[in-house]
């Protein structure tokens, strides 16, 4: 989800202010809106991560809350860390975890997805759901998400698409584009975020156009799979051994 943007202020500000402001109501918000299909997304998500080697260390980047890092804990790696721009989302998530028990294996802290705190060759693999419409220079953090991963290692994304099929691509336009903005408006009290969401997706790479993308920063094996009538893309690729 983005903001307008604004000459006075950087994108990357404008997002990390936005969801420090929708914070509390954004796990609601996710169920809401998506009519609970964001638990399947994140399954697959999931599942794509597979196989791990032992002791696997798994870096979650634009984590937010915490769900995806919490579901991939599940896998029983040696750890997750989940990376973010925003405080709040990070403070809620942390709270989650720890609730949950996985505050041993799950780590959430500070950290921007275009220049990430961590070594070379540190994680067997890293994910992104509904994040990389957000980096403010696109191939930059993928190169990142190359460069912390192990030769080998695997990328996986969730991102939303604009799906193709006449009938259905109709319906959810009007869903996304009339209802989705005014719920997600009226329950997080901040339109601006629900209202470019739409925006936000209708001008972001997709499909064959963001798998052309992920292999020019160096990354191979790149393919999409469409989710929910194309809803959604799942994206993998691995860095080359």
């Amino acid at each position: 989800m983005e903001p307008r943007s604004q000459a006075t202020t950087g994108k990357k500000e404008q997002v990390r202010s936005m969801f420090d402001n929708i914070a509390s109501r954004y796990d609601l918000l996710n169920s809401l809106l998506s009519l609970g299909i964001y638990k399947h997304w994140r399954r697959r998500l999931v599942e794509a991560t597979r196989p791990l080697p032992d002791n696997a260390k798994i870096l979650d980047v634009a984590t937010g809350t915490g769900d995806i890092a919490i579901a991939l804990a599940k896998l029983n790696p040696a750890s997750v860390v989940g990376i973010d721009i925003s405080e709040r989302m990070l403070e809620l998530g942390k709270k989650k975890v720890k609730d949950l028990g996985y505050d041993q294996r799950v780590s959430l802290q500070p950290g921007d997805a275009e220049d990430i705190r961590f070594p070379d060759n540190e994680f067997d693999a890293a994910t992104v759901a509904y994040g990389v419409r957000n980096f403010e220079n696109l191939e930059k953090g993928l190169r990142e998400m190359l460069r912390v991963l192990k030769p080998g290692g695997k990328l996986v994304i969730l991102e939303f698409m604009k799906p193709r099929n006449t009938l259905f691509a109709g319906l959810f336009r009007f869903y996304f584009t009339q209802v989705l903005p005014r719920i997600g408006g009226a329950v997080s009290a901040n339109k601006q975020a629900y209202s470019y969401l739409p925006e936000s997706v209708e001008s972001f790479p997709q499909g064959t156009a963001l798998v052309k993308i992920i292999e020019q920063q160096g990354f191979a094996q790149a393919q999409c799979k469409e989710l929910t009538n194309g809803v959604v893309g799942l994206y993998t690729a691995c860095k080359p051994v």
